[in-house]
């Protein structure tokens, strides 16, 4: 993963939520995202994937600064710029 350092990302978890957003650093148990948009799922009647096209299409818009996810809960992670719009 350390190739999508400095990237914009799209991080998919276990629980209902999305992480799009610059990945900073990668840690032992830790990603750390920069400039970040996450999204609780229950808070919105749209899906996974239509929320990451449109971060796709129309450019992340951050809510955080900084964000820690815990690896253990990844379920995968992909370069924003791979999502098919």
């Amino acid at each position: 993963m350390e190739e999508f350092i400095g990237k914009n990302v799209v991080i998919d978890v276990e629980s209902p939520y999305v992480y799009v957003g610059r990945l900073h650093e990668l840690r032992d148990k830790t990603l750390i995202l920069r400039g970040a948009d996450v999204h609780d799922l229950r808070d919105s009647t749209t899906t996974r994937e239509v929320y990451v096209r449109d971060a796709r299409v129309h450019g992340i818009q951050p809510n955080r600064k900084t964000v820690h996810v815990r690896l253990e809960k990844v379920v995968s992670i992909a370069l924003l710029d791979d999502v098919i719009p």
